[in-house]
């Protein structure tokens, strides 16, 4: 399939878009993976019942590079140290979180604010060691806050850490991507790749059935814009995010999409 790197960008693939297929065989997905000419990962908090040294010599063996790895919000708070620990396992320089705790369907500024002040917390430590945090986007901070979002007041807040854009969840929550992307050009360092499947209404949950993710380019998100302006900024890291049962077929398929974009 050639190479997924153009003028010093690179077209990853987050790792848990093969949940399934890990779950029947770690080394062949991996081996998978190397087969579309992949050669950046985000994933590692998640090692698929294999011993975390064992999942790198194989991530290794197939020349898969991991770029970040996975946290979440407990572990920022409680023990950011093993963060630092395992992104350095892994090589990688970023240190992503996907998610605020918050009760369903109720995300407050008090959730925003305390996970606020544990990123920063965390976000100083890791930095210090050379790690890049960054928060995932996933659609319910889009609700309005003073003469804004709640999302605006993180950014204005996020003094040690960054954010990766989920281009899906932002639509979802009710957000442009593009338009976002255009407003705080610095903030996002890396980026999800995912297409929404036209006719979709999105919400605040941050949840959607897996099928409306569908091959990137077939769907009512403008994903030629976001990878152009993403390009421009010099956003070097964008990792496909496929979330459906048909991700054998659409991954190669997207591929080729953002492939065509970059020529």
């Amino acid at each position: 399939m050639g190479t997924t790197q153009s003028r010093a960008q690179e077209i990853g693939v987050q790792l848990y878009s093969l949940r399934n297929q890990f779950a029947e065989s770690v080394p062949q997905t991996l081996k998978l993976i190397k087969k579309w000419g992949i050669t950046t990962i985000e994933g590692g908090e998640n090692t698929y019942g294999l011993e975390q040294q064992y999942f790198i010599e194989l991530l290794k063996k197939n020349n898969l590079k991991t770029i970040s790895v996975g946290t979440n919000q407990e572990e920022l708070d409680d023990n950011p140290h093993a963060v630092v620990l395992r992104a350095k396992a892994f090589g990688a320089k970023y240190a992503m979180c996907p998610w605020i705790k918050h009760k369903r369907n109720d995300f407050t500024i008090k959730d925003v604010k305390k996970a606020v002040a544990i990123f920063n917390i965390a976000g100083k430590l890791l930095k210090e060691n050379g790690i890049n945090l960054v928060y995932h986007i996933h659609g319910y901070e889009f609700q309005p806050y003073n003469n804004g979002t709640l999302f605006d007041y993180m950014v204005e807040n996020s003094k040690n850490f960054d954010f990766e854009m989920d281009v899906f969840w932002v639509q979802h929550g009710g957000e442009n991507p593009l338009k976002l992307l255009r407003k705080y050009p610095t903030k996002f360092k890396l980026i999800h790749l995912k297409d929404m499947k036209k006719g979709t209404v999105g919400d605040n949950t941050g949840g959607a059935p897996d099928h409306t993710n569908v091959a990137l380019g077939t769907g009512l998100i403008d994903i030629k814009a976001i990878v152009l302006k993403a390009q421009e900024l010099g956003i070097k890291h964008m990792f496909i995010e496929d979330e459906s049962k048909n991700v054998k077929k659409q991954i190669p398929e997207s591929l080729e999409y953002v492939k065509a974009i970059l020529k």
